[in-house]
C-alpha cells in the first residue's frame, strides 16, 4: 500500500506541475494582456469594442503585418496614430516583450 500511496503522490505533482506550467505566462505576455490586449485583442485582430471604435488594425493588416520588430518596439514607446505612448508606464522590457508578443502573431 506504501508504494501505491507514494506512486498516486508523485503522479499528482507531475499532473499538478504540468498543468501549471500551461497556464504560465512570460512578462511580455503578461504586459501585453493588461496594457494591449484590451485595444489590439486576444491574438491581435482587433476585434474589440475598444479596437473597433479607434479603428485599431489587425495584425493582418498589410502595414501591420510589413512592420519589424524593432518597429513595433519604437511604436510602442513613442505611440502611433490614437496609441500612446509607453515609455513612461513600462520598463524597456516590458515594451520588448509585449511587442515581441504581438510580432508573434504575424503569419
Amino acid at each position: 500500500m506504501t508504494k501505491y500511496a507514494r506512486t498516486s503522490t508523485v503522479l499528482a505533482a507531475v499532473v499538478l506541475l504540468a498543468g501549471a506550467t500551461c497556464f504560465a505566462q512570460g512578462p511580455g505576455e503578461a504586459t501585453y494582456k493588461a496594457k494591449c490586449q484590451n485595444c489590439h485583442g486576444a491574438a491581435g485582430l482587433a476585434e474589440t469594442g475598444m479596437a473597433k471604435a479607434l479603428k485599431v488594425k489587425p495584425v493582418t493588416d498589410p502595414a501591420v503585418s510589413k512592420m519589424t520588430l524593432a518597429e513595433m518596439i519604437e511604436a510602442t514607446k513613442n505611440g502611433v496614430g490614437k496609441m500612446p505612448a509607453f515609455k513612461a508606464s513600462l520598463s524597456e522590457a516590458e515594451i520588448k516583450g509585449s511587442a515581441e508578443v504581438f510580432h508573434s502573431f504575424i503569419k
